[in-house]
């Protein structure tokens, strides 16, 4: 209920204020104090009870601006929700937004002065169902005596998520990701298990279980007619194993696979730590033929140093720059230079996270090669490849339309 929400509202001009009391009077919000001083209303925040749940952030203000306001909220930990409100440039406003998120705050949007009543009450709505989902999909944390047992019984089990090609629809490549099949909770996802099974020396026993299940199932997919590429994300600790490389060529000669038909993904902020041991083993790798994706580019440190020095083959655009950049010129303006640049590495653009059709339109226009995300297909079962397949070719008619 709108009544229960606590919403502090953070405002140098008194007239701002008075209306922003009120419009959120007029949706049903009673719990509501004000602010014209940002070093009274932090103050306030470590003394309030009950619990703040929504703060209205101005950042132009006198005392204390909205960018040291982020800054301080960060510091105390403060766990509700934030809502950006000011009259300030949209350039100001995505870049202040980007902060917040990089400050770990919870960032429910942002409205411009003077705000309407539909679109705050569309953020008001947005915050109560963003409430719901979390009361009821809290996370459980696994421990590594969980995993470890969970990994020798066999309950990591892999999906797969096609690549297509932009200039025609036609399947290129999909990607292995991978899930627990836990026996009392379900499907698990890979940011429950991931971290611990990296920190306690699991996860080159998951990467390797996810490899080799990965390629029985593109000998499948081969044996049935359907031609495609593979590719796999690797750990940084698979890229400090030295016998990494014969392992992986042993998997691909025991399936009959091609090592052209294989990709491996790295993230790009996985490389800096042992740089000697992770380039000598991605350079035997590509003498083996196997191709190399930076993943999630543009998101880590030095990606132009490490597409210098090591052999990557593709680039692979991370969902941030890709979801909206139809519509956000400086998305456009980081694809665009991205796809350039790798136009003239000689390496292939993966745009990953597509969702919508204006997204796909815009990207089909500018070097970038392979789309992936949920407007082609979600991850899915090996065995339903096929029939998502023979759907497509259907379904992408639509999508090659002018």
């Amino acid at each position: 209920m709108l009544n229960k929400i606590h919403i502090l509202l953070l405002d140098d001009d008194p007239l701002q204020l008075k209306l922003l009391t009120w419009q959120l009077k007029n949706l049903g919000c009673d719990q509501i104090v004000g602010f014209n001083s940002a070093s009274k209303a932090l103050a306030a925040l470590e003394d309030t009870e009950p619990v703040i749940d929504l703060i209205f952030l101005d950042l132009k203000m006198p005392d204390m601006d909205g960018v040291e306001v982020l800054r301080q909220l960060s510091h105390i930990l403060y766990t509700g929700a934030l809502v950006l409100f000011t009259g300030e440039d949209q350039d100001i406003m995505e870049a202040t937004a980007r902060l917040a998120t990089a400050h770990k705050l919870n960032l429910l949007g942002a409205l411009s002065k003077p705000c309407g009543h539909d679109e705050l009450y569309a953020l008001l709505d947005r915050y109560q169902r963003s409430k719901r989902s979390a009361n009821g999909n809290g996370k459980k944390t696994y421990t590594s005596d969980e995993i470890r047992c969970g990994i020798d019984q066999g309950e990591f089990v892999n999906v797969y998520q096609p690549k297509v090609k932009l200039v025609d629809g036609t399947l290129a490549d999909v990607e292995t990701l991978v899930r627990w099949h836990h026996p009392y909770d379900g499907l698990v996802y890979p940011d429950q298990f991931i971290t611990v099974a990296e920190e306690h020396s699991l996860i080159q026993r998951l990467t390797r279980s996810v490899l080799a299940e990965g390629l029985i199932q593109m000998k499948c997919w081969r044996d049935a007619g359907l031609q495609c590429g593979v590719s796999f994300n690797v750990s940084m600790l698979d890229l400090t194993d030295l016998a990494f490389p014969e392992y992986v060529l042993g998997e691909l000669q025991r399936n009959d696979v091609s090592t052209t038909n294989l990709t491996l993904e790295v993230t790009e902020s996985r490389l800096i730590m042992d740089f000697r041991a992770s380039m000598e083993i991605l350079l035997r790798l590509r003498l083996m033929g196997v191709r190399l994706s930076i993943d999630d580019f543009g998101t880590g440190h030095s990606s132009l140093a490490q597409l210098r020095d090591l052999p990557f083959t593709e680039l692979k655009l991370d969902r941030s720059f890709v979801d909206g950049v139809h519509n956000d010129s400086t998305l456009g303006a980081i694809v665009e230079a991205s796809g350039d640049m790798a136009q003239h590495l000689n390496m292939m653009v993966v745009a990953e996270g597509v969702e919508s059709l204006e997204d796909w339109r815009w990207l089909r226009e500018r070097n970038c090669d392979l789309a992936q995300g949920y407007l082609i297909a979600k991850p899915m079962p090996g065995e339903e490849l096929a029939g998502w397949l023979e759907n497509w070719e259907a379904r992408k008619q639509e999508l090659l339309a002018d």
